[in-house]
């Protein structure tokens, strides 16, 4: 097998750090791994692969020396400036901010859900918004089952989603300081505003999850509405998801479709108070499945409990996993 020079876009930011965690863990076939930054982190010290690596600063030339892969995790107009560069030098970039994902020449990606959109990419291909991943990993095989009418999204999204200085306003707050990330404080509260508000007012966060859900499943007719939620949990995504089919389904028969769908793990037995908790996802690359039942409301209708690591399989992982299934591709052409 061909060994692959691959880099890390924004290694030193949460996501970044958490790239190079999975990527000790899964271990790509790498010749080499170059690890960027902007200026402001650029010659920082990082441990990864048991070796000392020097952070270097991201500029035009710095895909001048041939790379295969590119993690990025930087931002949306460090993606926007720096990722058509590294496509034009022959890397596929892999990219975790919302510059790309509803690009129509930009395949948005889930392994489990649609694996075969990344053969059709021109150079980038984007990391979904990490509370619409998770929602697709157990959506995608009731939709193929089932077949979705309609989807109420209701999430309780990690201050670890805002990244670091979202995480240091439930550590401050719970002191008793002032946020600074924030528009209110977080500790003991929930925030019903995750991104900016748009002139239908909604958040920016709750559409991507509506138009992202219907770019990864392929299908503009499913109908979506999101509410999304900033609550004071350090790490993990909650969702409660509503979901309506056209089709008639069996309970038990859904339960074990999900059962056997890759990347979930259900948690079902409320007799003995067990379900998803976002403490138990935390650290873990898959989805967390629970609460199954039907919704009494509507003619074929269930609810879930969706719950998964929002940095690793929301950002991290996710990614990594389109670049082993990337290299697969490569070395079965």
């Amino acid at each position: 097998m061909k060994k692959y020079k691959i880099a890390v876009v924004g290694a030193t930011g949460m996501v970044g750090r958490t790239f190079l965690k999975v990527l000790e863990e899964v271990k790509l076939p790498a010749e080499s791994y170059t690890l960027f930054s902007s200026a402001r982190s650029a010659g920082t010290h990082l441990t990864f692969m048991g070796k000392d690596y020097v952070v270097k600063e991201l500029t035009e030339t710095s895909f001048d020396e041939g790379f295969d892969i590119a993690l990025f995790s930087a931002g949306g107009s460090t993606s926007e400036k720096f990722a058509p560069i590294a496509a034009k030098k022959g890397c596929v970039v892999i990219d975790n901010s919302s510059a790309w994902r509803m690009d129509d020449n930009v395949p948005l990606v889930v392994p489990e859900v649609n694996p075969d959109d990344i053969k059709w990419n021109k150079g980038i291909i984007a990391n979904p918004n990490c509370s619409t991943i998770q929602a697709m990993v157990a959506l995608k095989p009731l939709h193929d089952k089932y077949k979705i009418k309609r989807v109420v999204y209701s999430t309780y999204q990690a201050v670890s989603g805002a990244g670091l200085a979202g995480y240091k306003d439930l550590e401050n707050g719970l002191k008793g300081e002032a946020p600074k990330k924030f528009p209110h404080q977080i500790a003991g509260n929930c925030l019903p505003h995750i991104d900016v508000f748009l002139p239908n007012g909604y958040t920016k966060e709750e559409m991507k999850m509506v138009n992202e859900t219907r770019k990864i499943l392929g299908d503009q007719s499913i109908k979506i509405t999101a509410t999304t939620v900033r609550v004071p949990v350090f790490n993990s995504h909650s969702e409660s998801i509503n979901v309506e089919f056209y089709n008639q389904f069996d309970l038990d028969d859904l339960r074990k479709t999900l059962e056997n769908a890759p990347g979930v793990v259900v948690q079902d037995d409320v007799e003995h108070d067990v379900y998803p908790l976002a403490l138990d996802a935390a650290g873990k690359n898959e989805t967390f499945v629970g609460r199954i039942r039907r919704d009494e409301s509507v003619e074929s209708g269930v609810n879930l409990w969706v719950v998964a690591d929002n940095i690793r399989k929301g950002a991290a992982t996710n990614a990594v996993q389109i670049a082993q299934k990337l290299i697969e591709q490569w070395e079965n052409k």
